[in-house]
């Protein structure tokens, strides 16, 4: 599936996890929760500032179905899953904040 197929249903004004009305006081990778309406696999998104270097995410295995989502070494998301496979870092989508 290529990147654009992956977007293509993403909601994101229904994405919970970000502050948009003080979203540029806040320094540092945010994380986000997007739903996905088309695909039924919502998104973990982590927003980074203008001009930064994308952070480097990371996924550590908490329990057997526990993971948690790190930015540049920092926890954004925590993924618990019933079934299926863990989440991999390709599976969180970068985003650089604009303004």
């Amino acid at each position: 599936m290529t990147a654009s197929d992956r977007t293509k249903g993403l909601r994101w004004d229904c994405a919970t996890g970000l502050s948009p009305s003080k979203a540029s006081d806040l320094s540092g990778p945010q994380c986000a929760l997007v739903p996905d309406t088309l695909h039924d696999c919502d998104q973990i998104a982590v927003v980074y500032d203008k001009g930064q270097t994308p952070p480097q995410i990371t996924i550590a295995q908490v329990s057997r179905s526990v993971h948690t989502v790190l930015a540049d070494g920092v926890a954004v998301a925590v993924v618990a899953r019933a079934s299926g496979p863990a989440p991999s870092a390709d599976d969180v989508l970068l985003v650089e904040r604009t303004c």
